[in-house]
């Protein structure tokens, strides 16, 4: 029979036997162990590993299962489903996400609040989604992710919109609620789709300034364009976690915390492993 501290040596070593890529590792969990809520001081206490909760959400996100497909070594799917609902609605995954962002700029010499962003857009089918729309010059039917990141492809703030709102409406929302999480951002660079009255004029009122940057009228075939190229490589991140493919989620506010999910993952693993 094992005693106590066989089992606690053994619980260690399988802490410290990654199954998967996305799972943590010990680095980032040290990191944001703090940030998962603590258990009540009265009742019961919780018999569930958040750690694990937190590993199940990643392998969902990063292998774009089903939930009632998930691996049993994680525990039964709606407990995992429950927390995951649980951490949406308190903003922990882009809590998350936003500190490991401020973490990453540091350490690479950066402040870290970014004063200088790109603006851009997504479309990608949504095929349950409860409002969709028809992109015309994309020619699909589904969501639009417009997003803001900094001038090194971090994400900064992402607004989902059925896929028939255009740019420059998107860009209007993410100028309404961008400066309450980055108050230093001052610059946006975008492309000619977001050269638009409205959008200068709401940019001017909030003390924005957003530069179009042109393709060269000389350019032939692929170029790339200075500075706004670095969000193209943000939405190639993204991609790489197979449920952002598609928007698969029928709820904006669950679509957004699965971004948050993969992006804050992709930052938390290059800060603790820099």
């Amino acid at each position: 029979m094992w005693t106590r501290e066989t089992r606690s040596r053994m619980a260690e070593l399988g802490r410290k036997t990654k199954r998967y890529p996305s799972d943590l590792t010990d680095e980032e969990w040290a990191r944001i162990e703090r940030l998962l809520p603590k258990p009540s001081r009265r009742g019961r206490r919780p018999a569930v590993d958040l750690r694990e909760v937190l590993n199940a959400i990643r392998y969902m996100a990063r292998s774009a299962g089903g939930w009632r497909m998930l691996p049993v070594h994680f525990g039964p799917w709606q407990t995992v489903y429950w927390w995951f609902r649980r951490f949406v609605r308190r903003l922990l995954f882009r809590t998350i996400h936003d500190v490991a962002l401020m973490l990453d700029r540091e350490a690479a010499g950066r402040e870290a609040s970014p004063t200088g962003g790109v603006l851009d857009s997504q479309t990608v089918k949504a095929p349950f989604a409860e409002v969709r729309g028809f992109d015309g010059g994309k020619r699909i039917v589904g969501r639009k992710r417009h997003v803001a990141v900094d001038t090194d492809g971090r994400l900064l703030m992402v607004n989902l919109t059925p896929a028939d709102v255009s740019d420059s409406a998107g860009a209007q929302a993410i100028l309404d609620a961008i400066r309450k999480r980055w108050p230093w951002l001052k610059h946006l660079f975008a492309d000619a789709g977001y050269d638009r009255t409205k959008l200068m004029e709401k940019a001017a009122f909030l003390d924005f300034v957003v530069e179009i940057i042109r393709r060269s009228e000389k350019a032939t075939g692929f170029a790339v364009i200075p500075r706004r190229w670095v969000v193209e490589r943000t939405f190639g991140w993204m991609i790489r976690w197979r449920r952002l493919v598609r928007d698969y989620e029928k709820r904006l506010d669950v679509s957004e915390a699965m971004i948050h999910v993969a992006m804050g993952a992709l930052l938390l693993r290059r800060v603790a492993h820099r």
